[in-house]
């Protein structure tokens, strides 16, 4: 499968971000599942080097998690990071069902936050720069079950209803400064 992310996307992110004057500046990637918010993430943190990138896949709390995500995200990483210090959040287990470990997010000059519901409600005011990434609903699947597979297959259709009731109150796609398509 061909990466659903060009360099072009990845500079014009990285453009934004330099432009943000906050000692760290908050870069919120957020879309659907398989829309390449991932791999976005990885190439705007080479361009932009001084970054470090949180995966919310590491603090949603299980498969039904969506909605309580940003409420942690703010409370365990954005405060503090607006604060310019340095944050830590509980990593979720997904094997045991629990939180795990404490997973450091040191000071950096950007930090990317990549993951469905990482501009969403309250997380919202602390995404200086904030990506919206959509493609075809068949092709984020067929990306989706690839990377995650026997995983991932038997929970698409709860998450996607979890990503319609969330993005659809919140109006996420209308608050971000840059709409991204990864399927062409």
């Amino acid at each position: 499968m061909n990466d659903p992310v060009s360099a072009t996307q990845a500079q014009q992110v990285a453009v934004l971000a330099r432009a943000v004057d906050h000692a760290a500046a908050i870069v919120a990637i957020d879309g659907r599942s398989g829309s390449g918010k991932t791999t976005l993430a990885g190439a705007v943190a080479a361009e932009l080097q001084d970054a470090t990138v949180v995966h919310l896949d590491d603090m949603y709390p299980g498969w039904d998690g969506l909605a309580a995500t940003p409420p942690l995200l703010v409370a365990q990483v954005l405060e503090a990071t607006r604060r310019g210090e340095g944050a830590a959040f509980r990593r979720f287990d997904w094997v045991r069902g629990t939180f795990a470990d404490l997973v450091p997010v040191p000071r950096v000059r950007f930090l990317i936050v990549e993951g469905a519901g990482s501009s969403v409600g309250m997380a919202r005011r602390y995404g200086d720069v904030r990506v919206w990434l959509e493609a075809d609903p068949a092709i984020r699947k067929q990306r989706g079950l690839a990377r995650d597979g026997d995983a991932y297959a038997p929970h698409w259709q709860r998450w996607a209803d979890q990503e319609d009731a969330v993005f659809g109150a919140d109006h996420t796609r209308e608050h971000a400064h840059l709409v991204l398509r990864t399927d062409d």
